[in-house]
């Protein structure tokens, strides 16, 4: 039994100078952005962020990324056949579902699909599970002006018929946001909550998760200190339903250009309206 009995919205106010928050594969890894030109960071990066801050307080999670395997399992399946107790489960949906969630953070708070082919020990699982907790792809403020440029390799990457010239592949793009400042919105569900078995205690790893998003996330396309979390309102209904719909609460944070281009998160007033029993708790980032 769940001890999480008071629904959650929350929204994270980020911002990003001179980096590609999430690149789009089928776009040259162009920093996403819509036809209105407003950059987005997908909810499936978003997910990939928290897992990666679960794993560094220490947390068993399922869906580990390859540099950051702990376990040597190298898929989901080797990882799920790994553990002996969903193995012996494997007929069982509920079982099977309260040992994973039980065994995996991630799980029990994002959800998962089990769905994997017969092995050699002839079973087959597919078994879904819905988590409690719910990610919107994050939306920047304004339209985000992205500038990209050529980069070049001081090697080739393979020895062609003339070993002294450069090859094709030494060629490159690289592209950034100048600045943006993007709004991720969530919520806990307590229904979802208490089936997964999600705790007051998982909730206030995610608050943490949430404010230290981009510790130990560093990388070519994204260096130290150039994504920050700015800000997290965390709203703690008094109710398991909520007094106001996630829609509500969420549209009752304002973030409101106050340039015509803004070039910092202080180019930005940032407020929220009055809801009446419903005050949020407010952090600022790590």
């Amino acid at each position: 039994m769940s001890n999480f009995v008071n629904k959650v919205d929350f929204a994270v106010i980020i911002s990003v100078k001179n980096a590609n928050p999430n690149g789009d594969p089928l776009n040259g890894n162009r920093p996403r952005e819509n036809y209105d030109g407003f950059g987005e960071i997908s909810d499936v990066c978003i997910k990939r962020k928290i897992r990666n801050r679960f794993q560094d307080m220490d947390k068993e999670i399922f869906v580990q990324s390859d540099e950051r395997r702990m376990d040597g399992f190298r898929s989901l399946k080797d990882r799920a056949d790994g553990c002996q107790e969903l193995k012996k489960e494997s007929k069982d949906k509920v079982q099977y579902a309260k040992i994973a969630c039980e065994k995996w953070i991630d799980v029990r708070s994002f959800g998962q699909v089990f769905a994997f082919k017969k092995g050699e020990d002839d079973n087959s699982v597919s078994i879904g599970i819905r988590g409690p907790v719910s990610i919107h792809s994050a939306v920047s403020v304004s339209p985000v002006e992205i500038s990209s440029m050529q980069i070049t390799k001081s090697v080739n990457g393979e020895t062609g018929k003339d070993p002294d010239k450069k090859s094709p592949d030494t060629m490159g793009m690289k592209h950034r946001v100048d600045f943006g400042a993007y709004i991720i919105y969530g919520s806990i569900n307590t229904q979802l909550a208490s089936k997964t078995g999600f705790s007051q205690e998982d909730s206030e790893l995610l608050k943490k998760a949430l404010i230290t998003l981009f510790e130990n996330d560093c990388s070519s396309a994204r260096p130290d200190g150039s994504m920050e979390v700015c800000k997290l309102y965390w709203w703690k209904h008094n109710s398991q339903m909520g007094q106001y719909s996630s829609a509500k609460v969420h549209r009752s944070l304002k973030v409101v250009p106050i340039t015509e281009m803004p070039k910092s998160i202080n180019d930005y007033d940032i407020s929220h309206e009055t809801l009446d029993g419903l005050t949020p708790e407010i952090y600022d980032g790590i």
